[in-house]
């Protein structure tokens, strides 16, 4: 072989000028057209100069997100309460007005029945007065001779008290009482004597030292009898002859005529 013999290169060989001008028409071709694209699209379009970062989760940001979620817990759990104490209430309100109810029946009753018991011991009270009544017209019928002589041995102003007190018999004893139907004991016998025109005083201490003192042995009818000392006497009467009395002996008996044994006076005094 020939030291000047050709050697092929393994270099491309160079375009030629034909082909180089035809790529640059094509290009310039399409140039041309994405030009023209963007002059016919919409005039408000602009052109992108920036871009928009995403954020990115970060550690204060998963912070942020768990105490958020932390937080709504806590508000169902205030919610969840609150529903458990609105329920209890309701039930405890329901309760209650059940309770005044049952109270309101129950004192409803009771006062019906005390109302009941009241009436039906002022009807006892009244058959009793009815029954003393009948005993002592009974009484003073069967008293013989003795009891009658010496009530219709009271004459004059003596009548007229003991007329006046033995009308009041069956009335009732209230302390304190000055008729016209009830009465205590200084009272019934001030208003007898009063009937009369005398002037008593109103209690039975007083009553009792009125007038001239009187032994029980020497009584005439219409002589005012007192228990305890004179002067300082608990309880007063008036004696109607015949050995018996009428007064306000009590709150349980009311006024009543009785033998003078049923409750023996301590003494006596005459004003007639």
């Amino acid at each position: 072989m020939s030291h000047t013999a050709h050697i092929p290169s393994h270099r491309k060989p160079r375009q030629s000028a034909s082909k180089t001008a035809l790529r640059a028409g094509v290009a310039g071709g399409v140039l041309s057209t994405i030009a023209v694209a963007g002059a016919a699209g919409p005039a408000q379009a602009e052109p992108v100069t920036q871009t928009i970062e995403m954020p990115t989760i970060t550690a204060g940001l998963s912070t942020s997100v768990a105490a958020s979620a932390q937080a709504t817990q806590a508000v169902a759990l205030v919610l969840e309460t609150q529903a458990h104490e609105d329920a209890a209430a309701a039930t405890a309100a329901k309760t209650a007005k059940k309770a005044k109810a049952e109270a309101v029946r129950k004192a409803e009753a009771k006062k019906k029945a005390e109302a009941a018991a009241k009436a039906k011991a002022e009807a006892a009270e009244r058959a009793s007065r009815t029954a003393e009544r009948t005993t002592l017209s009974a009484s003073t019928a069967s008293s013989g001779s003795s009891s009658s002589s010496s009530s219709s041995s009271a004459t004059g102003s003596a009548a007229s008290v003991i007329a006046f007190a033995q009308s009041q018999i069956g009335d009732a004893y209230v302390s304190g009482g000055t008729g016209p139907n009830s009465w205590d004991c200084s009272g019934l016998v001030q208003a007898a004597f009063g009937s009369v025109g005398i002037d008593l005083p109103r209690v039975s201490q007083s009553q009792s030292t009125a007038g001239t003192q009187v032994s029980l042995d020497n009584l005439q009818p219409g002589d005012i009898l007192y228990w305890g000392g004179a002067g300082s006497a608990y309880h007063v009467g008036i004696y109607v002859g015949g050995g018996q009395f009428v007064g306000a002996q009590n709150s349980s008996t009311g006024v009543v005529q009785k033998s003078l044994d049923y409750d023996p006076p301590s003494g006596a005094v005459r004003v007639l």
